[in-house]
């Protein structure tokens, strides 16, 4: 336990020291929709769905968001798409499908330790690393285990959420 909690907390400042600037980007972005007349679509796929829910249903929703369900959109309309590796191929569609459409959107995922760019974040107009490209802890069989990306993401959604909140109280 004093393990897995001592790795948790290492994964959870990295992230807050080295993705500070593009969670405040993709915070900007989201807010672009919410002051305008558009929705803010959350994308998320596997086990990022935790994500969604948390936005849509739990105790403090993230304003204006909304599961998104393949819907046609429009250019006032922001999308967050969250999905555990930037190589996702449904994920991918849809960035390369919003890219086409000039529908602005943020991007959360993380990259294989192997891979040779990232078309994800090349597509997305803000991109935040979930910073999970190994299990955090060794394995009896020489590999590693637990692999936190959804609790990565939850994590980044709130600090996405607390800087949304206070860019929009700006507008009101």
């Amino acid at each position: 336990m004093k393990m897995l909690t001592t790795q948790i907390t290492g994964l959870l400042q990295r992230i807050a020291s080295s993705e500070e600037e593009a969670i405040g980007m993709t915070a900007r972005l989201l807010a672009q929709a919410t002051t305008g007349q558009g929705k803010v679509y959350f994308a998320a796929f596997g086990e990022l769905g935790a994500v969604s829910a948390n936005a849509i249903r739990g105790a403090e929703p993230f304003k204006g968001a909304v599961r998104y369900r393949g819907e046609d959109m429009t250019s006032a309309d922001r999308v967050w798409i969250l999905t555990r590796s930037a190589s996702d191929e449904e994920a991918l569609a849809l960035a390369r499908r919003l890219s086409e459409q000039f529908i602005p959107f943020a991007a959360l995922a993380s990259e294989a330790e192997d891979a040779e760019g990232n078309e994800l974040a090349d597509l997305a107009h803000a991109y935040v690393s979930l910073g999970v490209r190994k299990g955090l802890l060794p394995d009896d069989e020489g590999g590693r285990t637990v692999l936190p990306h959804a609790l990565a993401g939850l994590f980044i959604y709130e600090a996405v959420r607390l800087d949304y909140v206070e860019l929009l109280t700006e507008f009101d």
